[in-house]
């Protein structure tokens, strides 16, 4: 098995990726600043498999640290997650965005480079479609303008390590392009706790049942949808972080290689809050609030690349992700604190 750095290793979807690498044998080192991660995440993946990941607090635009990391561990792969993720923040501070997401990656290649490591999984998005796409989405489209500076940074970093696959036959790349990721891991012992208020869909939701807010804000009741919210493609955090540990197997090949990570089907926001009502009998209290700048209607998925390639497919229902969710909420009410 391989030694896999996981940069961002210790948020959301980075910790739930280290419990599935260490599931498969992978020896892992997690890199993070904990900007957005809280480091008692480690001693949780522990409990749940029995080895406590090796970690470094540092930040992927510290090239310094890198080198450090690279130099003390023989790194086979780097599935990077380190970054800024809200679509609405980063139409308010674009430039953080950009110096983070785009920077940060461009620091990160260049130590992999001088350490000699060529395999990379990279943390993408479904925005790099842009608005105009038609759904659902394919592999094969063109990168469009995303709609958002946070959509645009990630399809921005795509084009930039196709041009580096380009120039370097050495260079192998999965850009995962993925929705909606909600759930926890199934023991409630790992799960998403956001700071402050959330800014995605699920977490918001679960800390209204919970009691920590009072209601949920629904951003836009006046969409092209059926019921007026927003239509998003969702998929349970531990399906998708089997897809990032799937995916190290498309680095064998040069080149850069994008694979939608979905279900194949949309949900809308209020299909969402009833699902999560009939599952957990916790009544969610909604306001409709003014539509974000940069969210689109409507958009999921074509995955049938990365189950035809990487024999990957999201198969939890929705029941189970809202199950999974309540778990990690009812249990930690405050996250981590």
């Amino acid at each position: 098995m391989a030694k896999i750095l996981v940069t961002g290793g210790a948020g959301y979807i980075g910790s739930h990726t280290v419990v599935e690498l260490q599931a498969v044998g992978h020896d892992v080192v997690i890199v993070d600043n904990l900007v957005n991660s809280n480091p008692v995440v480690l001693k949780r993946i522990a409990n749940i498999t029995g080895v406590e990941p090796a970690f470094i607090e540092a930040d992927v635009r510290d090239a310094d640290a890198l080198a450090g990391v690279f130099s003390s561990h023989k790194i086979d792969a780097v599935i990077h997650f380190a970054g800024l993720k809200a679509v609405g923040e980063s139409v308010e501070q674009p430039l953080r965005y950009y110096e983070n997401n785009v920077n940060g990656t461009m620091v990160l290649c260049q130590a992999m480079a001088n350490a000699g490591v060529f395999k990379l999984v990279f943390s993408s998005s479904a925005t790099v479609y842009g608005p105009d796409a038609p759904v659902p989405y394919e592999e094969s489209m063109p990168l469009g303008q995303p709609s958002s500076p946070y959509g645009a940074s990630k399809a921005m970093t795509e084009r930039m390590l196709a041009d580096l696959c380009a120039s370097d036959a050495r260079w192998a790349v999965a850009a995962l392009r993925y929705f909606n990721p909600i759930g926890a891991h199934e023991s409630g012992l790992i799960g998403e706790d956001p700071q402050g208020i959330p800014n995605n869909l699920m977490p918001f939701i679960s800390r209204v049942a919970v009691g920590k807010l009072e209601e949920l804000s629904v951003f836009g009741g006046d969409y092209d949808t059926p019921d007026g919210t927003c239509i998003r493609d969702y998929l349970h955090v531990v399906d998708l972080a089997a897809g990032h540990s799937r995916s190290l197997m498309a680095l064998d090949n040069p080149g850069l290689h994008a694979f939608n990570l979905g279900a194949g089907k949309g949900v809308s926001v209020l299909e969402m809050v009833k699902a999560f009502e009939a599952v957990t009998g916790k009544p969610v209290p909604y306001k409709i609030a003014p539509r974000r700048q940069g969210d689109l209607p409507a958009f999921w998925a074509n995955a049938e690349k990365a189950k035809r390639e990487l024999a990957w497919e999201a198969g939890s229902s929705l029941e189970k992700m809202m199950a999974d969710t309540w778990r990690w909420q009812s249990t930690n009410p405050n996250g981590y604190e």
